[in-house]
């Protein structure tokens, strides 16, 4: 029979082995964990990087086009005053001038140059033209990357310190041109670790040898951008993390411990919060007014959706939907989004037939065969006539799907009113705008922003504008916010609406039934808003 102290040392060793046992078992599970959840918050962050990246991108173009244009001599004083101009206006350039045979001639900072400089080649073309110079060499700022973009003759340069902004260790970020047969992974993106093309210029992510990436690849333009972190680093920055599952492995034992830990955790990930939200229908809806310009009455509302998470911190749109996109469940989103206008507009939409409401659907939503049952249902709870609800669809949501056509045809004998969102940033052909016999086209505030330059207004808007005509198609120009964008459309003779924060922001249904209390108010007095 064992004595006290034997049974005291027992129990002591057997605690001892157990907690070591269990600290060994979560190290291994625990460093696994950490590194599959990081992976995904990598996909996350990288997400909001190529929304950035596509707005740069977008500019970039609209900018060039602009310059291209130029209605003033080569590098002349007049057409460098034009360049500043341009480029004072824009959000993510700071440079523009010309290039010619492999020489820069002038530019907004340097003026027109007595001496051309000699420019390397660039690094890549990308197949809509683009040529792409990592490292300008008249603006190299140290270790910093000089990223040009260059069409015709002219270029612009991107800020630099963008990239500062998404390059925050210890998580790095690179964007990648794609397209090019020469392209060279080592030569422009030394920083990552065992890079391969694959890794860089394909949506996915993942481990490469001792680095976590995830990779994102744009829908619209040629370049793909990645976030990536390494190993050391991840278990760095989680080392509180860590060591609590080491420490309850070392308690309670590794397998409840990390089962209980993998659960929260994966309960709190942004996609199962979102999908709680959309079940509790705790995702708000904003409402901006849409108005007409020739005398500013309020004639619609587009319906927003707005999500705060659980830590009640708002995600922007383009986030969260977009992962809703892409793990399936949009259609609920927008079903959140019909039932909640339709309950909060109700009032409006039947005292006045003439008001529409829009809503934006995605492409999935399009293809979904239970998408057209799902609106004919809520239109009838709601007693709305179909011709009140206005459909907004992005211009790449319609290419080369059949089903997605027969979707809008099928919308259009309901009565619901199709506009065609963000007109002017897809690569669609402008005849396809009469094969859908859409009613509304809303054009992108990236070009309302540059409203005041040349090509704008001498070549770009006019020319949508005078095709919406010929079409018999309605204009939503959007992103309005000052008074100069809208007495530019004043002189139109054309059916011509305006949304923008001249006119209202986005705001809850009690401040949009202000809204229309106080254009009312102004009807009745015979003054514009």
């Amino acid at each position: 029979m064992r004595t006290f102290h034997q049974r005291v040392l027992v129990t002591v060793m057997a605690t001892v082995v157990v907690a070591v046992c269990g600290i060994f078992t979560a190290y291994l599970l625990g460093k696994n964990y950490i590194i599959k959840h990081e992976v995904t918050a990598l996909g996350d962050q990288t997400d909001h990087a190529l929304a950035m990246a596509d707005s740069v991108s977008s500019e970039a173009r609209v900018v060039l086009s602009a310059l291209n244009a130029s209605p003033y001599a080569y590098c002349s004083d007049a057409e460098m005053k034009y360049f500043h101009k341009l480029i004072f206006q824009s959000e993510y350039l700071k440079d523009a001038g010309r290039i010619r045979n492999g020489q820069l001639d002038c530019s907004t900072n340097l003026g027109r140059l007595e001496e051309p400089i000699d420019l390397p080649r660039p690094d890549f073309e990308q197949p809509d033209g683009m040529v792409v110079y990592t490292q300008f060499t008249p603006f190299r700022m140290g270790n910093i990357m000089v990223v040009a973009l260059k069409m015709g003759d002219s270029y612009v340069i991107i800020s630099p310190y963008m990239d500062l902004h998404l390059d925050q260790p210890p998580v790095h970020f690179l964007s990648t041109g794609v397209g090019d047969p020469n392209w060279d992974a080592n030569r422009l993106l030394v920083k990552f670790p065992h890079v391969t093309r694959d890794a860089l210029t394909r949506e996915r992510q993942g481990r490469v040898g001792e680095t976590l990436y995830a990779t994102r690849c744009s829908k619209h333009y040629y370049n793909c951008v990645t976030d990536f972190i390494s190993i050391a680093d991840t278990m760095s920055v989680n080392r509180n993390q860590f060591d609590g599952q080491m420490a309850t492995g070392g308690f309670v034992g590794a397998a409840i411990g990390f089962m209980l830990s993998f659960l929260y955790r994966r309960n709190r990930s942004m996609e199962q919060q979102l999908r709680r939200a959309v079940k509790n229908e705790s995702l708000s809806v904003v409402y901006q007014p849409i108005v007409r310009l020739k005398d500013r009455r309020i004639v619609g509302a587009e319906a927003l959706l707005r999500w705060k998470d659980e830590g009640g911190y708002v995600v922007p749109p383009n986030v969260f939907i977009r992962l809703a996109e892409e793990r399936g469940f949009v259609t609920e989103l927008t079903r959140l989004a019909v039932r909640h206008s339709l309950a909060d507009l109700r009032w409006l939409l039947r005292s006045q037939p003439e008001f529409r409401m829009n809503v934006n659907v995605a492409a999935a939503d399009l293809a979904n065969a239970n998408f057209i049952p799902m609106l004919e249902s809520e239109l009838e709870e709601a007693d709305v006539p179909a011709h009140s609800l206005t459909v907004e669809i992005t211009e790449h949501s319609t290419a080369d799907n059949h089903v997605v056509l027969e979707t809008i045809l099928r919308l259009r004998q309901m009565g619901v009113r199709i506009d065609i969102d963000d007109f002017g940033t897809g690569y669609s052909s402008l005849s396809y705008l009469h094969d859908l016999q859409v009613d509304c086209i809303k054009i992108d505030r990236i070009f309302t922003h540059a409203i005041g330059t040349h090509a704008v207004t001498e070549t770009i808007l006019p020319q949508i504008l005078a095709m919406a005509k010929a079409l018999g198609l309605d204009v939503v120009v959007e992103g309005i916010e000052t008074e100069e964008q809208a007495e530019f459309f004043v002189d139109y003779q054309q059916p011509i609406y305006a949304q923008g924060w001249l006119f209202g922001y986005p705001a809850p249904v009690e401040d949009f039934a202000q809204y229309m209390e106080m254009d009312s108010m102004r009807e009745h007095a015979g003054v514009a808003i």
